[in-house]
């Protein structure tokens, strides 16, 4: 057991920074998606929205689920690492020429020639993101996350700057394509310059087949994930145009900021470390206890917080000019919560090595997700000049439940998985979910009475903290504890480091 106490605050470590990463860089994107979305129209948004839809699909096939593989081993070998690389930066390649060919089709289905050169452009950033997938993976794995946070950091500011220029020089979409690229271009340059690593040159059928069964569950499940994500892209863009898919990729943009953010923290700090514990059921389910309530302690204020301050937000940082995406922004942060929880639970099963139970969950989704779309189709065209998403929200309601759906039948895999029973899953949400539910009461209410943008959302942020941090402290919460003293502590040491 002496190791514990290392491990313990080397996963401190690691959550501190891939907070610090996804804040800072949730802070950048908000700064530029207020200028982007000031100055580019619905209809631009809407042209970046649909190549993000193949962007999304052919970044699956480039990282092949390998990353997930990688982190689940024990002891992956320089081999691993070097023939992961080859391997993804070859498809990357052999992917992008594709899309490259297909560029023209791409236009001619969504009606609009624009995305024939924007598409070809933007489809770079994939090849770019493969050539650091295995330095990431490696400081993930090895919990040192540092470096990864400061190069999306420099790169988020730098591509910052050139988004908001060519956007304030009337460049269009293009000031998110080349936004796009040169966050790619930035990030990957500096993790290979700091990371010490060289691939070698070599190739391993042999290393490749052995992460096989986890990686093609991965890329399995991510498939059918992005399908289900993107699903509702395509039919809008293709049934209701490009503004309608504007609308939708702000909300969209906006609440992934927060969800992705969420999911993608839970991912990279606790996966690694529940590979450590997967021969040891005792302590792997102590670890996930602590791992789903330290999740349902920082989601569901924060999304509950997210869908109150919706309002005030978005009309203060774009007047009235993107009201139509606010309900659908508030939707899809509730159906963020159902994903955040199904990705932590996907961990409990990547780590145990059973990455193919994902699959059918995701199948379950997305046949969800069909029905869902299929039922609401006659109404997705709804609107009225006050009211031009009203067919969307319909739709977005319908996601929802999917999603609700996939987060049971996750739920129940994980619980048989590890032996720990449903009900204590649940059990470990409940007291964060009510307390949620008690603050988003509280704000709206607040919303009723102040009507100023910014004394509104200080009300608001204040009451929320005062409540839900009062709240867990009368009831001692041990994960609220747990990260005061070491936010305490991190700074008294760095105080009298100061001083030293």
């Amino acid at each position: 057991m002496a190791e514990e106490p290392s491990l313990k605050l080397r996963t401190a470590r690691t959550i501190k920074w891939n907070l610090i990463d996804k804040v800072s860089s949730q802070v950048l994107y908000a700064v530029t998606g207020w200028v982007l979305a000031n100055r580019l129209s619905q209809e631009d948004f809407g042209l970046v929205g649909t190549v993000l839809i193949f962007q999304a699909f052919a970044n699956i096939f480039v990282d092949s689920g390998f990353s997930s593989a990688l982190l689940q081993r024990k002891n992956p070998t320089q081999l691993d690492y070097s023939s992961v690389l080859w391997f993804n930066i070859t498809v990357a390649t052999f992917i992008y020429a594709i899309l490259w060919l297909a560029a023209p089709l791409i236009a001619i289905e969504f009606n609009d020639m624009r995305l024939i050169d924007l598409s070809r452009v933007m489809f770079l950033a994939f090849i770019i993101n493969a050539t650091a997938i295995v330095q990431t993976n490696r400081l993930m794995k090895q919990m040192t996350v540092r470096m990864i946070a400061i190069s999306n950091f420099i790169g988020l500011i730098i591509s910052s700057v050139v988004g908001i220029y060519l956007a304030l020089n009337d460049f269009g979409a293009w000031a998110v394509v080349w936004q796009t690229i040169t966050l790619a271009s930035v990030k990957s340059l500096i993790l290979w310059i700091t990371s010490h690593w060289l691939p070698s040159l070599v190739f391993s059928l042999e290393s490749i087949k052995s992460i096989f069964n986890v990686g093609v569950g991965v890329m399995g499940s991510s498939l059918l994930n992005t399908l289900s994500q993107k699903l509702c892209s395509i039919v809008i863009g293709l049934s209701t145009g490009m503004r309608a898919l504007g609308y939708y990729t702000q909300a969209d943009k906006w609440s992934v900021m927060g969800t992705a953010s969420l999911s993608q923290v839970v991912t990279a700090s606790f996966l690694p470390v529940l590979s450590q514990f997967q021969d040891d059921r005792e302590r792997f389910n102590r670890a996930a206890a602590k791992m789903n309530r330290f999740t349902a302690y920082v989601t569901f204020p924060a999304m509950c917080m997210l869908i109150a301050m919706a309002t005030p937000i978005f009309h203060l940082l774009f007047g009235t000019k993107w009201d139509a995406s606010i309900a659908l922004f508030q939707i899809l942060l509730l159906r963020g919560i159902f994903t955040i929880l199904t990705s932590l639970y996907n961990n409990y099963i990547v780590a145990l090595g059973r990455s193919s139970k994902i699959i059918v969950a995701e199948l379950v989704k997305d046949i969800a997700s069909i029905i869902a779309i299929v039922a609401t189709l006659p109404y997705m065209g709804l609107s009225t000049p006050d009211d031009p998403t009203q067919g969307l929200r319909i739709m977005l309601w319908g996601q929802l439940a999917a999603s609700a759906i996939t987060w049971l039948v996750t739920l129940k895999m994980a619980s048989n998985l590890t032996g720990r029973g449903s009900g204590r899953f649940i059990v470990d949400l409940m007291p964060y979910m009510m307390q949620g539910t008690l603050i988003t009461v509280v704000m709206l209410t607040l919303s009723n009475v102040i009507t100023a943008n910014i004394p509104l959302l200080c009300a608001q942020f204040a009451a929320a903290a005062i409540i839900y941090l009062g709240i867990n402290a009368i009831l001692r919460s041990t994960i609220q504890q747990e990260m005061l003293q070491y936010i305490f502590y991190r700074f008294i040491k760095n105080k009298k480091d100061v001083k030293l």
